[in-house]
């Protein structure tokens, strides 16, 4: 699994795809969805609980994941069938420190777990499973009053 810790500037893939005008409005997370969904798998470890989660598309979930004891935030993203190695992305971000963290690359069934500490601030995170992607922007915040309004969901084609 290839991890980097390189700067991906504000959410690389979705500024491109933003840019591009290839994003809907996803549902909320809990909303149902059509077809089989993926589980979360666990792999963000011991003491880490599901905050948060979105769709992508009918082919997979990115989940964000939080440890009220480290205060760090971990997000994977599982397809809902495991197959031929297809591109993902799992991307989590810590919006006031701008410390992010994603995992990019050709896997049969998830990308990540990756990990920023964001006890106390709003995150971005997302993943992208072939040409779908979903992403948040400032959501699950430490204290939402002194945070900015939360941005909407994306998701479409990358």
């Amino acid at each position: 699994m290839k991890r980097s810790t390189q700067a991906v500037g504000a959410s690389l893939i979705a500024v491109g795809a933003i840019g591009a005008g290839l994003l809907a409005t996803a549902p909320a997370a809990g909303a149902a969805t059509n077809g089989a969904s993926a589980t979360y798998n666990g792999v963000c470890g011991s003491g880490y609980k599901v905050v948060n989660s979105m769709p992508i598309g009918k082919t997979g979930t990115v989940y964000l994941t939080y440890n009220s004891s480290t205060g760090k935030n971990c997000t994977v993203t599982i397809r809902n069938t495991t197959g031929t190695p297809t591109y993902m992305v799992a991307y989590v971000r810590n919006v006031d420190t701008g410390e992010e963290m994603y995992d990019a690359d050709d896997y049969r069934s998830y990308a990540g777990p990756v990990y920023a500490f964001a006890r106390g601030a709003c995150v971005e995170w997302g993943g992208v499973i072939g040409n779908l992607q979903a992403w948040n922007y400032g959501s699950n915040c430490g204290t939402l009053a002194a945070k900015g309004t939360q941005k909407d969901w994306f998701a479409g084609q990358r």
